[in-house]
């Protein structure tokens, strides 16, 4: 196996990351639909990250990541995988990114980070002290701004570590890109998911060429 992902090219490599992540991760035509708006959401964020970073910080953590989480968390299955032949459990240990638990602990700094700013105002000398709710407003999303980027920076080092330098820099671009990319792959969920179809069968590979099993 590591002989053969050394082989591979950051682009084979890109997209046999964005393939294990939709076909572990995805089956669900609701979570599909959510990553749908949440990709919207995102890239609207990345405009507005250049005229106000206020407003791009609270659709990015507030509205994208809401939606996001939410699919994975509460409507994607998580009994034996019969298409992939795989527990939840295997296919939360192989993970390359952030899997459900590493989650929990991202979510829960999320949500610390502004009652941290509360009791310590100036956040140890790095803020100038709020003195009133705009200013509250600002330093919180300055907070999870740099979180954001903290949890990206932190698991593509961690992966130079654990799978190599070209797979932490394959899912650091994955992650950066998947906005644009979740559009084109989940466009059409929402309508699948209004003629009630609730799972995706996976009967396309990564191309959108169908399987030899459909």
């Amino acid at each position: 196996m590591g002989d053969a992902k050394g082989r591979q090219t950051f682009f084979e490599e890109l997209r046999e990351q964005r393939w294990d992540d939709h076909r572990y991760y995805h089956q669900s035509r609701i979570n599909q639909t959510l990553h749908f708006f949440s990709a919207l959401s995102f890239l609207t964020a990345y405009v507005m990250i250049w005229i106000d970073p206020v407003i791009a910080c609270l659709l990015g953590w507030l509205v994208a990541m809401t939606l996001r989480q939410s699919g994975h968390f509460f409507f994607e299955p998580k009994t034996y995988d019969l298409i992939n032949d795989a527990t939840h459990e295997h296919k939360e240990n192989i993970k390359v990114g952030y899997n459900l638990s590493r989650k929990v602990v991202l979510i829960s700094i999320f949500v610390l980070l502004p009652l941290i700013l509360v009791g310590e105002p100036s956040l140890f000398g790095l803020f100038a002290p709020h003195a009133n709710g705009s200013d509250f407003l600002h330093n919180t999303c300055v907070m999870w701004i740099g979180l954001g980027a903290l949890a990206i920076v932190f698991r593509t080092v961690q992966l130079f570590f654990v799978r190599g330098v070209q797979s932490g820099l394959v899912w650091a671009t994955k992650i950066l890109t998947d906005p644009f990319h979740d559009v084109k792959l989940y466009h059409r969920a929402p309508l699948y998911l209004l003629r009630g179809e609730l799972l995706d069968p996976m009967d396309e590979d990564w191309s959108g060429k169908p399987t030899a099993a459909s």
